[in-house]
């Protein structure tokens, strides 16, 4: 895991009063690497075939409360996992309604000009400050459709 990752990780455990065990290095280790997308425990197994179910299941919680971890939930409620945007860069999701499958999308300039002034029109509207936006669309990949 990159030094910076690494540091900036274990103040947000610190700060939930944790620490970064060997089975969370794996799995950020794993999480990191992705570059696919978010990942579901069962991709994250395949990877590490070593770390126990029980054990991704409860360190991934974890790392959800400690700040690090984002949860995507995709179709019947399967959850993938990625790191936190501010540990890699911003993006978006497209998530399949059909199969449940997450890919990652580019946060083009394009995109992020139409969100900002949509939250714009939504501030004039009703007076709400937003602070960072993530936008998932739903739809059919291309294998579903």
């Amino acid at each position: 895991m990159p030094r910076g990752l690494r540091e900036t990780v274990l103040t947000r455990l610190r700060r939930a009063n944790q620490r970064l065990t060997s089975n969370r290095e794996a799995l950020l280790e794993v999480l990191a690497r992705s570059g696919t997308g978010p990942l579901t425990i069962p991709e994250i197994l395949a990877v590490r075939p070593d770390l126990a179910v029980s054990s991704v299941y409860r360190n991934l919680v974890v790392l959800e409360q400690a700040d690090v971890v984002h949860r995507v939930v995709a179709q019947g409620g399967f959850a993938h996992y990625e790191l936190v945007e501010e540990l890699t860069e911003h993006h978006h999701h497209v998530v399949c309604s059909n199969c449940g499958a997450v890919e990652d999308v580019p946060a083009t300039a394009t995109i992020e000009r139409s969100v900002r002034e949509a939250a714009r029109q939504i501030a004039r509207r009703t007076g709400f400050k937003t602070q960072r936006h993530r936008l998932d669309l739903f739809g059919l990949c291309q294998r579903c459709a």
